[in-house]
């Protein structure tokens, strides 16, 4: 804090305790008058009960008549207003709040209003970034909903001509039938990441057996990696945990069938359920795919990204379902790693809380 505010407190400070001095000694003479007017001398309780509300009356009077000559409260107001304009901007959306103002009034963590300021900006910038990564969101939800839309749309308009063969008809007709599929995926996708995200999300955990299931997935995925002739390599120890076996069941889901869809024909993927050390247990599937960059890897868990888009938009993907893993996997106080260099594979190790006693 500056000097000259400093001196401006103490001598406002001062003035108060001089104020008080007054006020008391002027209440007491003007009680020791009235008494001698009146004839009366009331006990000594009294008389100091009677000198302090005198004395108080003339303290407010004294200090109301002080801060109309010297304009308080507009002074008070005035330092205020750049707070005031602030939260309005606020409410309006507008999060580029100007409190430059008090960088030569309030330059100290000791001053009453520092915090305040503090906390103001501090909420600014994180409504900032919330309201930037929601107008992210609705970019990319327009942007993944537009194109099987303009797809649908295209071909659609290409079934009015009526020279076209049977077999072209067919086939505009499947890849119609594809965008509508991936535009409901989409949806569904939506609608599970809200529901995670809401605030009571669905979530009954039980006891179960994970080897079970893990094997349940990798059979139910057959088709897919029998028709690139993928070689499984699956190793599962009988483990049990606690957990919700329902959304348990979108994340191998979802793990597995990214495996097999960036695997080359003749490659393999690895399923291994490793040796519990009583509180934990631990997934690893790994492949022999395509693998991914670093920067891939930083934002592999974000909403809508894509490392390599071409690849996406010709599996159908939408960018959410590692989302909604990760999500999953955080619900049940586990973690999710990743390592993974271009060209020799990826693996993807989920490490989850038992709770269970076997």
């Amino acid at each position: 804090m500056r000097l000259s505010d400093k001196m401006k407190r103490t001598l406002w400070s001062l003035m108060v305790i001089l104020a008080l001095l007054l006020c008391w000694s002027l209440a007491y003479a003007f009680t020791d008058w009235f008494y001698d007017f009146i004839q009366q001398m009331p006990s000594a309780f009294v008389r100091q009960l009677i000198n302090s509300l005198t004395g108080f009356v003339l303290f407010g009077f004294i200090m109301f008549t002080i801060s109309k000559l010297w304009n308080i409260e507009e002074r008070q107001y005035s330092f205020l207003l750049p707070i005031i304009d602030a939260m309005k901007m606020m409410a309006k959306g507008n999060f580029k709040i100007d409190l430059s103002f008090y960088h030569q009034h309030v330059d100290s963590p000791k001053h009453p209003y520092y915090k305040i300021i503090q906390s103001i900006k501090h909420a600014a910038e994180q409504l900032s970034e919330m309201e930037q990564m929601r107008q992210e969101f609705i970019s990319n939800v327009s942007h993944e909903i537009q194109s099987p839309l303009t797809s649908i749309s295209g071909f659609a308009h290409a079934l009015k001509n009526h020279q076209l063969t049977a077999e072209e008809r067919s086939h505009y007709l499947e890849i119609i039938e594809t965008e509508c599929l991936r535009l409901s995926k989409l949806s569904e996708n939506l609608l599970k990441l809200t529901s995670l995200e809401s605030e009571h999300p669905p979530f009954e955990k039980k006891s179960y057996r994970l080897d079970h299931q893990l094997r349940r997935v990798i059979l139910a995925c057959e088709p897919q990696w029998l028709e690139k002739e993928i070689e499984m390599d699956v190793a599962l120890k009988s483990v049990t945990i606690m957990a919700d076996e329902e959304l348990m069941d979108q994340v191998w889901t979802n793990l597995i069938h990214n495996s097999i869809k960036f695997t080359p024909e003749k490659g393999t993927i690895s399923v291994e359920l490793l040796e519990p050390d009583g509180e934990h247990v631990s997934i690893r599937i790994t492949d022999t795919g395509i693998g991914m960059d670093k920067e891939t890897q930083m934002h592999l868990f974000e909403r809508f990204y894509k490392g390599d888009k071409s690849r996406h938009r010709a599996s159908g993907g939408s960018g959410l379902g590692l989302s909604i893993v990760k999500k999953i996997i955080e619900l049940h106080e586990g973690v999710i790693t990743v390592h993974s260099e271009l060209g020799q594979g990826t693996e993807m190790t989920i490490t989850l809380p038992r709770k269970v006693t076997d």
